[in-house]
Parts: C-alpha cells; sequence; structure tokens
C-alpha cells in the first residue's frame, strides 16, 4: 500500500473540496467527494482508481454504491504530486468516459483542464484573461504568485477564493 499524500497535497485537497461543496455542489445540486473508490463497471474491486476528489452532476448520481462508484463521474479531479501515478490513470478515466479531468500541481497549484474527446483527454487552453475554465461545470481555475490556487464559479467574483486559504 503506498503512503498517504502529503499535508501539502491533502490540504489543498480538502479546501478545493470544501470550496466545491459550498459553491457548486450545493447551491447547484450537484455532489463533490474526495478519496472515493472509482470503479470500472463491473470490475469491483478488481479494476479502480481513488482521485482525491470528483463531481457529480444528477444525471451520474446513480453510479453511487456507497463503497464505490460504478461507472464515470463528471469530472475526476487529482493533485499531483512529484513521482505519483497520475497520468497512469488518465487512460483508466479515458476507457471510463469521465469527460473531464482536471490535473493540479501540488507544488505550484498550475491547474490543467482536459476534456474527453474520442476516448482521449485533450488539454483546454488558457483564455485570455488568464482564466483555464472547466467546460462542463463553469468553474474558473488559475496558478497565482505564492503557489496558491484561485477558483471562482463563472464570472462571480463573490466565490473566488485562494487555495489552500491557510
Amino acid at each position: 500500500m503506498p503512503p498517504a499524500p502529503n499535508r501539502a497535497h491533502q490540504d489543498l485537497a480538502l479546501a478545493l473540496g470544501s470550496w466545491l461543496r459550498t459553491h457548486w455542489a450545493i447551491p447547484l445540486g450537484n455532489r463533490a467527494h474526495a478519496q472515493i473508490n472509482l470503479a470500472s463497471p463491473g470490475n469491483w474491486p478488481n479494476d479502480y482508481r481513488i482521485p482525491d476528489l470528483l463531481l457529480l452532476t444528477p444525471d451520474r448520481f446513480g453510479i453511487d454504491r456507497n463503497e464505490y462508484f460504478e461507472g464515470a463521474p463528471t469530472v475526476v479531479i487529482e493533485i499531483a504530486s512529484p513521482d505519483d501515478d497520475t497520468v497512469e490513470k488518465m487512460p483508466f478515466y479515458a476507457k471510463l468516459g469521465v469527460p473531464e479531468l482536471w490535473i493540479i500541481d501540488r507544488d505550484t497549484r498550475a491547474p490543467e483542464v482536459y476534456t474527453l474527446r474520442d476516448e482521449r483527454y485533450e488539454r483546454q487552453a488558457f483564455g485570455d484573461d488568464g482564466w483555464l475554465k472547466s467546460p462542463i461545470t463553469e468553474i474558473r481555475l488559475r496558478g497565482e504568485s505564492g503557489d496558491r490556487l484561485v477558483v471562482q464559479l463563472g464570472d462571480d467574483d463573490g466565490t473566488r477564493q485562494l487555495l489552500p486559504d491557510a
């Protein structure tokens, strides 16, 4: 069994998960979960991965089996640490049909958003405004000096937050 992620990794995942629940999941009728077993259909417990966070829109609530999720969530979020297996998980998520994947660097907080096209992930480009926008959730992300992640829901400046906040 691999060791748990370090404190910086866990702090970022916890802060992002809290923000997602507060600003995206609860008010919009969606769900945000952390550290859930994610299995391919019919293959639990033989074929699964554990993303840092995952997001569900109501059309995907049915994949919840409590002990694990069976099938594709709306978005999978990975906090990438040096020498971890984030990149190796991408083909599993693509085969499962996860429409969107976020990878956030643990140390620099640099975000990447990938969308699934023809069973492969395509990296999304930053906008001219410096934000990286999630096409599915409308959440905007960007790295900030001081190794912070800035998140905001759409154009709502009231939801903007630097993460982690401590």
